[in-house]
């Protein structure tokens, strides 16, 4: 398997974790959900995937939507799996519904979680206010690990645990200054909210109680949309929902699946 791809367990389904914008392919490990191994365990083939300029993956080009799209579409090209189920945490979500929306006959189901079908408002000032907002410590030369320090405390849960902090904290700090600015020029531009109601695949769409990124009132607008569709909110979580609360996350993930893909 490549070096940008995290791999465990076997199965006829393919699950692909894609990560958010100040992630990579190991929040979905140990040190973080620890969805890779619950996907295995359960008896799925579980992969999670670093973006290109993110991790393994940091020379393979900067990170705009159609890298990271061409990115998974290869990867289920190469996999030739019967079934292929996109997870796509926050950005992750988006260039899971970009894909779906492109070529949807290669995926089979989708889950989305803490994320959105478009960035903010239409009228492109809240875009560039969020966007001035998020790059003003890079911009003040704090780095990533200062920008990390800053933003993290605000995208989990009051109550979270030091261990999911410290995790989303390492994990963010790592991230190419230059992979987070193209990245987030991506998903600022993003808007797929008229093919919700194209998507004609089991999804579920996982919200945090208590995200304030995508929040839970934008996901269930979502799963309305979308005919067919489950909608879970994680009570007490934020935006990083699968770290902050990983049972609960994955409990309801595996639940999904196996009434779809057992």
């Amino acid at each position: 398997m490549r070096a940008d791809v995290l791999e465990a367990g076997a199965g006829s389904t393919a699950v692909l974790l894609l990560h958010g914008i100040g992630g990579g392919a190991a929040m979905w490990g140990a040190d973080g959900s620890g969805s890779l191994q619950a996907l295995a365990d359960a008896g799925f083939h579980a992969l999670a995937l670093d973006f290109p300029g993110y991790g393994a993956a940091a020379i393979a080009g900067p990170p705009t939507m159609e890298r990271m799209v061409e990115a998974v579409a290869g990867l289920i090209t190469g996999l030739s799996a019967p079934r292929v189920v996109l997870v796509g945490h926050s950005m992750g979500g988006m260039v899971a519904q970009e894909l779906v929306a492109r070529a949807a006959a290669s995926v089979h189901g989708l889950v989305l979680s803490c994320t959105s079908a478009a960035f903010g408002k239409s009228d492109g000032e809240w875009q560039a206010r969020f966007v001035a907002e998020r790059l003003a410590p890079l911009d003040a030369g704090l780095g990533m690990p200062g920008m990390a320090a800053k933003l993290v405390p605000g995208l989990v849960a009051p109550h979270a645990t030091q261990r999911a902090r410290e995790s989303a904290l390492a994990v963010m700090a790592r991230v190419p200054e230059a992979s987070y600015r193209t990245a987030l020029a991506a998903i600022a531009a993003f808007d797929r909210r008229s093919d919700l109601a194209r998507i004609k695949l089991p999804t579920l769409m996982l919200a945090g109680e208590l995200d304030r990124t995508a929040p839970p009132a934008v996901m269930q607008r979502m799963s309305e949309r979308v005919v067919g569709s489950e909608y879970v909110c994680l009570s007490g979580a934020g935006h990083i929902a699968n770290v902050e609360a990983p049972a609960a996350f994955n409990a309801a993930l595996l639940a999904f699946l196996r009434r779809h893909f057992s």
